[in-house]
């Protein structure tokens, strides 16, 4: 591991997540820094056993789920059930400013750590808690013992209900944002919890559901309801109040452009060989451009449809906002991910070359974020992390 240079290089988190969400949130407090220690059980977070697995499947043991969203990290194993390992586990909170877990409500109650015994321990620890539903503590609900996933958060959320085509009964969002969102959110808390701990001496317990964080990401569904009475629905690729703001075919993919300002819309009328339309009843501006809509995207559109992707970019990119709709493949032969450093070469342990990354977006000058060490072996770093608390593997067999 090479040096932490990240803004949060004092800040020491237990990380008792598995999966994604929660996993993801302390990728980001190691990303910027962090000691994120990772406590999993003797069989591993379950997210070691998902691909795409490296060829030396004997010298690394989790595939590339895992390798992504456990960067930065050490891992010790301690199964927090037993009581020796249980009391390990407290005198390491003592050297922690956060706590992060995302079982499902109860579950930590239940094994004897909770936000209340762990505060007894340290007054000044943070605690974090990711649940699909949220945790009594912030706020009852109905569904606080349901168990939830990316696809519940986001149709519950809703997100999937706005999303997909017009006139469908909604999409899923690619990505799991239903978990990633959720533990962006959770890191933003840990990181003014820990501010707030350090400034007060007192700890508290944060969460984030994910049902909630989803529903923070809609907003705009919120305030249209309550506004005008308008229930939203799968809009397509474009928005009811701007045009043209679409997702147009091209002769070999598509491309999205964005042109609803008039001095945008002029300039693309102008690339496109259509000035008549800056001045047309039909497109004079955003709101008739709104109201004609069908007219004005099927108009791009042969526009688009007569060029390739490469033709369109070129002719109106740095004049009016329009972007390839890129690939993975695309993406990693685009120059602006590498020089941002956001596809990054890791190494990996065993036999194996090295897998990119996606890195962190977050960037500083003066406290670099960055990508400092690889995701851990199983157990890993045990020996080393109780060597550093004071507890030697003679006395954690002991006790």
């Amino acid at each position: 591991m090479t040096a932490r240079t990240g803004p949060l290089s004092d800040v020491r988190v237990l990380d008792l997540t598995q999966a994604l969400a929660g996993p993801y949130c302390t990728m980001l407090l190691a990303d910027l820094g962090a000691d994120v220690i990772k406590i999993e059980p003797p069989a591993g977070d379950m997210s070691r056993g998902l691909g795409p697995f490296p060829a030396d499947r004997k010298g690394c043991d989790y595939g590339g789920y895992f390798a992504s969203v456990n960067r930065n990290k050490r891992s010790v194993v301690l199964d927090i059930k037993r009581d020796a390992d249980r009391e390990t586990f407290f005198r390491l909170v003592q050297t922690a400013d956060a706590v992060v877990e995302n079982a499902k409500s109860g579950v930590m109650d239940r094994t004897g750590v909770s936000y209340e015994r762990l505060r007894e321990i340290k007054p000044a620890l943070v605690y974090a808690a990711i649940r699909g539903f949220g945790d009594p503590r912030t706020g009852a609900s109905p569904y606080a013992d349901w168990p939830a996933f990316d696809i519940v958060a986001q149709s519950m959320g809703g997100l999937v209900a706005v999303t997909g085509p017009q006139g469908g009964g909604g999409y899923k969002a690619g990505p799991a944002v239903g978990d990633i969102y959720p533990g962006t959110l959770a890191a933003l808390g840990v990181v003014s919890a820990i501010h707030a701990a350090r400034r007060t001496g007192q700890g508290q317990f944060l969460d984030v559901a994910m049902y909630d964080a989803i529903l923070a990401l809609s907003e705009m569904i919120v305030y249209t309801y309550s506004g005008a009475g308008v229930i939203r629905e799968p809009g397509g690729n474009g928005t009811p109040v701007l045009c043209p703001f679409d997702i147009f075919p091209t002769r070999d993919g598509a491309v999205a452009i964005a042109a609803p300002g008039e001095n945008h819309w002029k300039i693309l009328c102008d690339a496109i060989g259509r000035l008549e339309l800056v001045t047309d009843d039909r497109t004079c501006n955003v709101n008739r451009r709104v109201a004609n809509a069908d007219f004005v995207r099927g108009i791009l559109s042969e526009w688009t449809k007569a060029h390739t992707t490469r033709e369109i970019v070129d002719a109106i990119g740095g004049k009016v906002p329009v972007g390839p709709v890129n690939t993975a493949k695309d993406i990693f032969e685009d120059p602006h991910p590498r020089t941002r450093a956001m596809l990054v070469e890791v190494e990996q342990p065993g036999d194996n070359p090295p897998l990119v990354l996606a890195g962190c977006p977050i960037k500083l000058t003066g406290t670099p974020s960055g990508i400092y060490a690889r995701a851990p072996r199983l157990g890993e770093h045990t020996e080393q992390v109780l060597a550093d608390a004071g507890i030697s593997i003679a006395h954690k067999e002991q006790s």
